[in-house]
């Protein structure tokens, strides 16, 4: 199995030291990957180090090196305790909210994006979480492809492309079945450890740049398939809340 790499919660504001830290070792093995812009950041959590005034050019630069960029929500505030139709995560920005705020949010977030010259027509959702308002909102507003969903290459539900993310890390790494997912990391919760991590990861050849999953084909998913999905994602999360 291969793997994508995905860098959420980026900001004018994030940690700078891991970010470049993070880039640093995906530049030294050849990975170009998929990161989650936040359009207009006010989540205090992820306001970190002083902000970047040249933000948005850095992006643009980042995209032009071959990484992708993806539409992170708009604020990344929890707005509800929706888990939605992925449900791994029991918070959301936008799964609970009605198509009318959710349609504004992802308006507003797309034309922050068009000012500063960011192209895009990826979305990922803040905790995974996202609902049918979620999707309608986002074909209105130009969204073709969502960042979340189980599976072993991208595939097509609810009118959408999935780019899948890793059920279990430790699993997908003993897969040796052809295919590609993508692991999902937060650098500005990284720690020494998990940089080393990384690192070995990035060793191992198991990694690709994000853009191969424009070349795999799109698999068409059935009820039975993204029934069993919602029965993963909330086995998961149980999982994780009773280890915490």
């Amino acid at each position: 199995m291969n793997i994508a790499i995905r860098m959420d919660d980026i900001t004018p504001d994030m940690d700078w030291e891991k970010f470049y830290r993070f880039k640093a070792l995906l530049d030294k093995y050849g990975c170009r990957p998929l990161i989650g812009v936040v359009p207009d950041n006010r989540d205090k959590k992820l306001a970190i180090s002083d902000k970047r005034e040249d933000f948005f050019a850095y992006i643009r630069e980042l995209v032009s090196d071959g990484w992708i960029v993806a539409m992170h929500g708009y604020n990344h505030l929890y707005t509800t305790e929706d888990p939605g139709l992925f449900p791994i995560g029991h918070k959301s920005e936008f799964a609970g909210q009605a198509l009318v705020r959710q349609n504004e949010m992802i308006r507003k977030g797309r034309d922050i994006f068009e000012a500063n010259r960011i192209n895009t027509d990826i979305f990922m959702a803040p905790s995974h979480s996202f609902d049918k308002n979620t999707l309608l909102a986002l074909r209105q507003n130009g969204f073709h492809i969502i960042t979340d969903g189980f599976g072993t290459g991208p595939f097509k539900s609810n009118g959408f492309v999935f780019y899948p993310i890793s059920v279990q890390k430790s699993r997908t790494l003993k897969d040796m079945r052809d295919g590609l997912v993508t692991f999902v990391y937060h650098a500005n919760t990284m720690d020494d450890s998990d940089f080393m991590k990384l690192e070995e990861l990035l060793k191992s050849g198991k990694v690709v740049s994000y853009s191969e999953f424009s070349r795999f084909p799109v698999e068409e998913r059935t009820f039975v398939a993204d029934a069993w999905q919602f029965v993963l994602a909330t086995a998961k999360r149980i999982m994780v809340q009773l280890r915490s």
